[in-house]
């Protein structure tokens, strides 16, 4: 209903504009042909002057006239009476012209308005539907509803409608991935909390344990050996979990400094090295500096290359790129660590980035999902790329430092 009242009302108010002004104009230009032809037929000048004419000629005939005055009297009656004459006909033809000027002017009056009225209408058409395909979108984007593809658009309304649509569309991207952040910031807020309290549960009878265990080992008889190095050895890995949990459970801390990528990757490739593993580092020249935290990134870096290595199994090659890239309009640097290892399965590419999914035995989960809290961190982007069986690529987009802030640190030093 609202729909149809809009465009009444458009169809209304447009064709009233049109029409209201043709029809005064009509009737103005109707009336004014009509009365000016009465006007300019001139029959009762005629008739005062037939009238005034006949009463000098019979007063005239009533003198004494030469023949010859007499044939001039009568031919001026003759041409008073034929002027007489041809001033009521042509009254008798103007009053009948003027009702036909009035009955022409309303019907090009009728013409005129369905013109206006279909003009109105498909100019109400051209307006209203795209108006209201964007108050749908309205609609959809305050529900988180996806817009309809490009594809089964049909483009209506004037070209400015579509850069609305575009900037309708652009606007809807943005709330959608807002949205998608704030729902991952609110998850990762929850697992943090948990993985704080986790590791705090963990420390706090650990290190009664590590005591008890040094003292067993002291003391204890040689049967028992065997039976203190598997407790050694289990709270030894409960105590790696209870520091991957505390890591995890915090963000990076303490002041920002800029970052040399290309040495922070070579050497976190370096202390990554194995036998029958071929590690590669590709670092571009003057890559921009990275504000941010040392330790987070390296540990990040770290992480993915030792899963890297984890996943050649001991044969295979390890490349690390460091390159020069742009993200929404800054300068970034753009890390890449690909394995020729035995890939990850499609179904699960997405999740490894998730706390506490793990394929290896004994693994926490924690590591990747330590790496990618410390990208976003820097305001950074992670991605995953795998085919099973051929290998993974592990990529970090991270924005770098501006160029201002790099000249003013370097100068100052």
């Amino acid at each position: 209903m609202n729909q149809l009242r809009y465009r009444t009302r458009l169809i209304v108010i447009l064709s009233l504009f049109a029409i209201v002004p043709a029809a005064l104009l009509t009737i103005l230009w109707s009336g004014t042909v009509a009365s000016g032809l009465t006007l300019i037929s001139g029959r009762g000048a005629w008739e005062n002057v037939a009238a005034s004419g006949q009463k000098a000629i019979t007063a005239v005939k009533t003198a004494r006239l030469t023949p010859n005055q007499r044939q001039l009297v009568d031919l001026h009656q003759r041409e008073l009476n034929t002027s007489l004459e041809q001033a009521r006909r042509y009254s008798f033809i103007a009053s009948r012209s003027g009702r036909l000027v009035v009955i022409g002017g309303v019907f090009f009056l009728i013409l005129f308005g369905f013109a206006a009225a279909r003009v109105a209408g498909h100019l109400s058409r051209q307006m209203s539907r795209p108006l209201d395909e964007i108050v749908g979108w309205t609609a959809r984007i305050g529900r988180g509803l996806p817009l309809p593809p490009k594809e089964a658009l049909v483009a209506r309304g004037a070209p400015e409608f579509a850069t609305l649509r575009d900037r309708m569309r652009d606007m809807a991207d943005a709330i959608d991935a807002g949205r998608k952040r704030e729902a991952e910031a609110e998850r990762l807020r929850a697992y943090r909390e948990s993985a704080r309290r986790v590791a705090h549960e963990l420390k706090n009878p650990l290190t009664p344990i590590h005591f008890a265990i040094a003292r067993l080992k002291r003391t204890a008889p040689d049967d028992l050996r065997e039976s203190i190095e598997v407790l050694e050895t289990e709270s030894s890995r409960l105590d790696r979990i209870a520091r991957a949990f505390a890591e995890f459970g915090r963000l990076p801390e303490g002041p920002a400094a800029e970052i040399d990528v290309a040495e922070l990757v070579r050497y976190s490739a370096s202390a990554a090295a194995r036998p029958g593993i071929d590690v590669t580092v590709n670092a571009e020249d003057d890559l921009p500096r990275v504000i941010g935290y040392h330790d987070a990134l390296a540990g990040a870096i770290s992480n993915v290359i030792m899963n890297a290595v984890d996943a050649c199994d001991g044969a295979g090659s390890i490349t690390v790129n460091a390159a020069h890239d742009r993200m929404q309009e800054r300068d970034a640097v753009r890390i890449e660590v690909r394995d020729t290892g035995k890939g990850i399965a499609p179904a699960d590419v997405e999740r490894i980035w998730e706390p506490y999914v793990t394929h290896k035995p004994g693994g926490t989960g924690l590591g990747l999902a330590i790496a990618r809290q410390a990208v976003l961190a820097h305001d950074g982007t992670v991605e995953a790329e795998s085919t099973l069986g051929k290998g993974t690529l592990i990529r970090f987009m991270i924005p770098a430092a501006p160029a201002a802030s790099t000249r003013s640190d370097s100068n100052g030093s």
